[in-house]
């Protein structure tokens, strides 16, 4: 099968959409399918063809949410090109410049598309209208994404029953709603030689011993992640055990805001930021945490999480919807209601070993069914009946 992901961010950019798509392209070609990109120039404005690797980048203009572009609706040497490709199906991972030319494409070619949606907009509104018109704003957010999922699509695709549910009681769509969980590498997160000599490096970068207690949560720094919370709650943490140490890999709008806030709490010396780290060191991370903590309910998936899990460490996460079907309570990690609850189970498993160890080992358990390759298949399952059912039309 001949397909074509049209996507907004791709390699170099990091991004769990981004990650999605690499994990979902290796697992298809892995199985003998042939996968093409289709996506945005986000390193200048100009049209660009990587023939070997089978990806077209198109320009786009700078927008001021972190490092996005946005392409134009329709590009004429990229359409020449992709006419070449012979598709049997298209497959959309954004409902905007890029997404509206899969539509076109789709149009044109009389190919089957599939779209996989990624992310919650409505919790995103306030960055376009700065809390001016807020409610109208989410408004236009349900119109655009009810159309763009139910009316422009042949197959649809969430991660979550929390999305999943949100287009069914809230949305009203009702296309048939395919859950797939973004699936990795895991392999990639288990300890070796190398990842050992990694996190040797990352002690001594930041001065930490073996009897510290590492706590770490991976993302984008913004508001919508509440860093700050994570941050508040583990302050009382660090004032009753100053082996405590907590570690923030990422960047964003809002990591020079909480170095202060870390700085005005006098926790600045156990709390590190290690702003943009290259993919490639990620797993050191996750190995090096002794568990992965989020107060994010603005997630669609959380595939730091699995990430982590994979990684044989225990994740903490607030009770949101999104985190329900990769924690077991108990079993891998826990999910907690308040701050309170959180700092409880902190220094429960500080002071019990034996239930620590015990989650370690779940948490590799866990993620068997985030494979690339069950991932690649159960999409590879919503492509063939998006193409039955554009033949019975």
């Amino acid at each position: 099968m001949k397909v074509a992901i049209f996507t907004e961010t791709y390699e170099p950019y990091i991004s769990g959409v981004t990650t999605s798509i690499k994990m979902l392209k290796e697992g298809l070609e892995a199985m003998g399918h042939k996968v093409y990109i289709v996506t945005v120039n986000l390193k200048n404005y100009r049209f660009y063809y990587d023939k070997k690797n089978k990806i077209i980048y198109i320009p786009g203009i700078k927008t001021k949410i972190y490092d996005a572009r946005l392409s134009g609706i329709y590009s004429k040497k990229a359409f020449k090109i992709i006419k070449t490709w012979n598709l049997d199906i298209i497959h959309s991972q954004t409902e905007f410049g890029i997404g509206m030319f899969s539509r076109i494409v789709s149009k044109k070619l009389n190919i089957p598309v599939v779209h996989t949606y990624h992310t919650l907009y409505e919790d995103y509104v306030y960055y376009v209208t700065h809390n001016h018109f807020n409610n109208l704003g989410k408004k236009i957010v349900k119109k655009f994404t009810k159309y763009f999922c139910e009316k422009k699509c042949d197959g649809l695709i969430v991660p979550t029953n929390k999305i999943k549910e949100l287009f069914i009681n809230k949305y009203h769509i009702k296309k048939e709603i395919n859950v797939i969980p973004t699936g990795i590498d895991t392999k990639k997160f288990k300890p070796t030689n190398k990842i050992n000599k990694e996190m040797k490096e990352l002690k001594k970068k930041y001065n930490l011993k073996d009897s510290d207690f590492i706590i770490g949560s991976v993302g984008r720094i913004a508001i919508e992640k509440s860093f700050d919370e994570l941050i508040k709650y583990t302050k009382i943490l660090i004032n009753k055990n100053n082996k405590i140490k907590l570690i923030i890999v990422g960047d964003g709008p809002e990591i020079d805001n909480l170095k202060k806030l870390c700085k005005d709490l006098k926790i600045d010396k156990n709390v590190f930021f290690t702003g943009k780290v290259k993919y490639d060191l990620i797993p050191a991370y996750y190995n090096l945490f002794n568990i992965l903590v989020s107060f994010s309910k603005t997630e669609t998936q959380g595939l730091t999480i699995i990430e982590a899990l994979a990684a044989s460490t225990p994740a903490l996460c607030i009770n949101d919807d999104s985190f329900k079907k990769m924690i077991t309570h108990e079993y891998n990690g826990y999910l907690f209601q308040d701050g309170k609850e959180y700092i409880n189970l902190v220094k429960y498993l500080i002071s019990n070993k034996k239930i620590y160890n015990k989650l370690t080992h779940n948490a590799l358990l866990s993620v068997e069914e985030y494979s690339k390759e069950t991932f690649a298949k159960k999409v590879l399952e919503v492509y063939q009946k998006a193409i039955e059912r554009k033949k019975d039309l």
